[in-house]
């Protein structure tokens, strides 16, 4: 069976409670997806970088992963640093299925529900 994994790609900061929300999206996914392999990675500030953790997954026996931007929107560094990133990455790993997914800013539930979250008294 294809060892498959998902990793969240988010920019990175300085300071790392930065990253908080995106262990609790980790979290969250391990806990209603056990099998599913989930790794972070960054664009800088923080590591691993998504090289990094790409060549750290082909390592451990991955064949297929699948890049969730952690991004609002397909602003500079999903359009042009992203690409740059995925083709070495490729380049790397011939044998490695790789596949983005578009902004989860750009997914019509996520802001539905940023819109109820903004609407919803606490």
């Amino acid at each position: 069976m294809e060892k498959k994994a998902l990793i969240l790609f988010g920019h990175g900061a300085r300071d790392p409670r930065w990253k908080e929300p995106f262990l609790k999206i980790q979290e969250i996914l391990k806990e209603t997806e056990p099998q599913q392999i989930v790794e972070l990675a960054f664009l800088e500030l923080m590591s691993p970088n998504l090289p990094e953790c790409v060549a750290q997954l082909t390592q451990a026996g991955v064949e297929n992963i699948t890049v969730i931007p952690v991004f609002f929107g397909q602003g500079g560094h999903i359009r042009e640093d992203l690409p740059k990133i995925i083709s070495t990455c490729r380049q790397a790993n011939p044998q490695l299925q790789l596949s983005v997914k578009p902004a989860v800013g750009e997914s019509l539930e996520v802001l539905q529900a940023i819109a109820k979250y903004c609407t919803h008294e606490q």
